[in-house]
């Protein structure tokens, strides 16, 4: 059984601690080494969540057998088939392509860049060194998501007019925060203290926008099936003044024949509506959302005629990022398609343009020639 060699580079994102133990688990990856990043500002605590806290974990309980200071180091010094990308949104480009030099395929977590001119380093370097490039989503794993989309693509509620996407928590280390792959809750923390990490910095990719509304630009363009026209976007800090990122945006996004809106927030302790996307259609309309602990996706035709569909399941052995990236190695068979490459700049320029949007207050463009690759 071939075995590959990974190691992870960066310990900002959180989401490391979840995508890292996945890949422990699997017979077939070897770790190698870590690094992280460096940090503009220095962070003022240690705590659960936090990029030194995060590495630590890695390396005392996930079987990383070495950390690096600098990640272009442990790139010169070790051999790699893949690198896992959990820094800053803003060193994602940096990283990829001082991987794709070497030889190294990648697997960033989303959103794939800081900006849409990243992305396009992101997508020029790996063609052009002929590696690999996947964008990793939460989302991807969840089966209610896809049978969502099976339903859709099937026609059940007919042709997609609007979509609805929102997504909050009280911020990425806020009161009781918690994050999948560790038992561990956030530590309370001072604002002080929450906006020295990156998440509050906009020049290191930090805000909901960026961390939230991306969902909704990758769930609209998957199920709708096409690319967006144009986006209008709004952001603001409500309530952490500690930091200069935004803590709550929202983006309108016109695709051909439909419409979007996404909702992303740091400052939300409940969601109040389904934690799916709502859709709507001109046969009905689509509810993903849980009922009690169980997923449902509820579709409604009005007068009291209700569907309800139970989520099916991922295919066996494609049911998680490490083993997706495995299979891929093994076969040569396409990732899911929100994993790819290409389908992620496209969601990265429905995000941009919203970003774009929320700068100059008017409505900005997605589609133009601008970002296409051949």
């Amino acid at each position: 059984m071939k075995t590959y060699r990974a190691g992870i580079i960066g310990f900002a994102h959180m989401h490391v601690n979840d995508v890292a133990a996945h890949y422990a688990e699997h017979p077939q990856i070897e770790w190698v080494a870590c690094a992280d990043t460096p940090a503009l500002r220095p962070e003022l605590r240690a705590a659960p969540y936090t990029r030194e806290w995060n590495m630590e974990h890695a390396l005392k309980d996930l079987g990383v057998p070495k950390g690096y200071d600098n990640y272009v180091e442990m790139l010169d010094n070790e051999e790699f088939d893949l690198i896992i990308v959990q820094s800053e949104n803003a060193y994602h480009a940096d990283i990829v392509e001082a991987c794709a030099a070497r030889g190294i395929s990648c697997q960033v977590e989303k959103p794939m860049a800081h900006t849409l001119s990243d992305a396009l380093r992101m997508v020029r370097a790996t063609k052009a060194a002929g590696t690999m490039l996947a964008i990793n989503w939460p989302l991807t794993w969840d089966p209610t998501a896809h049978t969502a989309k099976k339903l859709l693509d099937e026609g059940i509620i007919g042709r997609i007019l609007e979509l609805k996407w929102r997504a909050g928590h009280t911020g990425p280390l806020g009161p009781g925060a918690a994050h999948a792959g560790v038992s561990e809750t956030a530590d309370s923390m001072s604002g002080p203290e929450r906006g020295a990490t990156w998440w509050h910095q906009t020049d290191t990719g930090g805000g909901a926008m960026l961390d939230y509304c991306c969902y909704g630009a990758m769930v609209a363009r998957w199920m709708i099936g096409v690319q967006a026209q144009a986006a209008i976007g709004l952001k603001a800090n409500l309530d952490s003044h500690w930091g200069d990122a935004d803590d709550n945006a929202a983006m309108i996004v016109r695709f051909p024949g439909a419409m979007a809106l996404f909702e992303g927030s740091w400052t939300t302790w409940d969601h109040g509506v389904p934690t799916g996307p709502i859709v709507y259609g001109t046969k009905g309309t689509m509810v993903v959302e849980r009922k009690g602990d169980k997923p449902q996706i509820r579709v409604e035709r009005g007068h009291g005629n209700t569907e309800i569909y139970e989520p099916g399941s991922l295919p066996e052995g494609r049911d998680g990022v490490a083993a997706e990236m495995v299979h891929h190695f093994e076969t040569g068979e396409p990732l899911h398609e929100t994993l790819e490459m290409m389908f992620n700049l496209e969601a990265m320029a429905i995000l941009d343009a919203g970003v774009r949007s929320a700068a100059s207050n008017k409505l900005e463009l997605v589609d133009n020639a601008t970002w296409r690759i051949g």
